[in-house]
């Protein structure tokens, strides 16, 4: 009995022995997949200079704090040859959240861009690719990031797309490969800037003070076609703010379409003009909200039609707020037409006329598939990026992609939703007197209107010596300034003045 027993017990400890081997043997077959960068050399040609580039386009793999393997990150990286180490160096992206970063690539960052029919709709394949004289490669490197989920970017190992897929979950992640690829290539002491579009500037200035807590102090932070103040893109009912920082751009629009009875030649000063208008009387009446009278209702609802086309009866009906889905729809129905949300000089066939909102976005409809199509058959062409690697132009595909919108940087005014990255801002810009920030705004952008961000940086809570280190810019087309070549030509001597007056001395 005894001797049976004994061989219970070995079988049993070499049966557990056995299992727990195979267990970790099948856990260290699962090997993780290899970052992948395909190098390449290319040229731009910029006010008449041949500048030859080291380009690289792939994957870095990304580590968490604990130096575990969290994602293979998505990048393309231009570098000047015999650059130096102290040359700046300019990490740029788009924003969604959810977008991959080709736009700004292909339309002004890199060393080739689309061309458009701008503000009309292009023609189909082949589309034209052209030397970018409009990048700023003759003075910076330029790093294009895709975000986890867009790109070639996906999570590895035990990370999911959960763990990227918020605001403070890509601020985090954004920022670890900022710092992961400057160690990784040798340049750390290098100037430094980050550069974002859209939601990119939401997540700008959560990673600019991220990084400067981490160490990393940033010469200039570039927000393009801004948004810090999510409030103000939200149309609710009892609210006004969203009312008032988009009508100075409903304005612009309608000078644009010629909507206007007394139109200046001065865009610039028709938008001051409008500005007054809104400070001193359409905010006072909406504050009023059923208070008003009905002289100042009339009032209003009549200078409200001379400075934006639309009836003063539609403004009366709505109680003089209109939103932007609502602008679209109106400024053109009598011509069957809609104006863009990215880009209101552009318009489209509105197809339901006694619609309130708009179906689709002319410029989206316009440049899209140029743009989808030109950087696809540049990164796998000119680049040379395997074509066995699927570049996602964006997550919204992407199974469980979900943003998580809430904000550890609003905690402290008792809010857990991401209303605002402006206190992020704020305490970068208090912590670090030296940084600046360059904020570019198209008049003719309707979905992140420059009203908005003056809003928003006029309630900054700082000294004025502050507040000076923010520059901004304006730009007669949209949100994606850049495809108006008049625009983009200003869009680089803004950026090159702006690197070169920040270099620290």
């Amino acid at each position: 009995m005894y001797l049976v027993s004994r061989l219970r017990l070995v079988f049993l400890f070499t049966f557990i022995s056995t299992f727990t081997f195979a267990q970790e043997k099948a856990h260290e077959s699962k090997e993780l997949p290899k970052a992948q960068v395909f190098e390449s050399k290319q040229t731009v040609t910029i006010d008449g200079k041949v500048i030859n580039l080291q380009a690289k386009a792939g994957t870095l793999e990304l580590k968490d704090e604990n130096n575990k393997p969290i994602a293979l990150f998505g990048f393309t990286a231009y570098f000047k040859e015999n650059g130096g180490k102290n040359r700046p160096i300019v990490f740029a992206y788009n924003g969604g959240p959810g977008s991959s970063s080709y736009w700004l690539h292909m339309g002004i960052m890199g060393p080739k861009r689309i061309v458009v029919d701008d503000p009309n709709y292009n023609q189909g394949a082949p589309y034209q690719l052209v030397n970018n004289e409009f990048s700023i490669l003759d003075v910076a490197d330029v790093v294009m990031m895709d975000p986890v989920g867009t790109g070639l970017s996906v999570p590895i190992g035990d990370a999911t797309g959960k763990d990227f897929w918020g605001v403070d979950q890509d601020i985090r992640s954004v920022s670890l490969f900022i710092m992961q690829f400057l160690k990784a290539h040798d340049r750390l002491n290098s100037p430094k800037y980050i550069l974002g579009e859209s939601y990119g500037t939401f997540r700008n200035a959560g990673v600019m003070n991220y990084l400067l807590n981490k160490g990393y102090a940033l010469n200039g932070v570039i927000m393009v076609s801004a948004v810090f103040d999510l409030r103000s893109l939200f149309f609710a009912p009892n609210e006004d703010l969203s009312y008032i920082v988009y009508l100075p751009t409903m304005a612009a629009t309608a000078w644009y379409h010629n909507k206007i009875e007394r139109k200046q030649s001065d865009l610039d000063a028709f938008v001051e003009e409008v500005r007054g208008f809104t400070e001193n009387h359409y905010t006072p009446a909406l504050f009023k909200g059923n208070r008003i009278s009905d002289t100042e209702k009339n009032q209003v609802a009549a200078s409200l039609e001379s400075y934006t086309g639309v009836s003063a009866d539609i403004w009366k009906r709505a109680d003089l707020k209109i939103t932007a889905g609502e602008f679209f729809q109106e400024l053109l129905r009598d011509e069957k037409n809609t104006v863009g949300r990215l880009d209101s000089r552009y318009k489209g066939i509105n197809i339901d006329p006694m619609s309130m909102d708009s179906f689709t976005d002319p410029q989206s409809d316009a440049i899209s598939p140029a743009y989808t199509m030109g950087f696809l058959d540049y990164f796998h062409g000119a680049l040379g990026v395997s074509k066995d690697l699927l570049y996602a132009t964006s997550a919204y595909s992407k199974e469980g992609f979900k943003w998580d919108w809430k904000h550890q940087g609003n905690n402290f005014w008792g809010a857990d939703a991401a209303v605002t990255t402006v206190p992020d801002m704020t305490e970068a810009l208090s912590k670090d007197p030296n940084v600046k920030i360059l904020i570019m705004n198209g008049y003719y952008d309707l979905a992140t209107v420059f009203y908005g961000v003056e809003h928003s940086i006029s309630h900054i809570d700082l000294p004025k010596s502050a507040t000076d280190r923010i520059i901004m810019e304006y730009y007669e087309a949209g949100h994606m300034m850049y495809t108006h070549l008049p625009s983009a030509k200003k869009f680089r001597e803004d950026l090159k003045t702006f690197i070169e007056d920040t270099l620290r001395k």
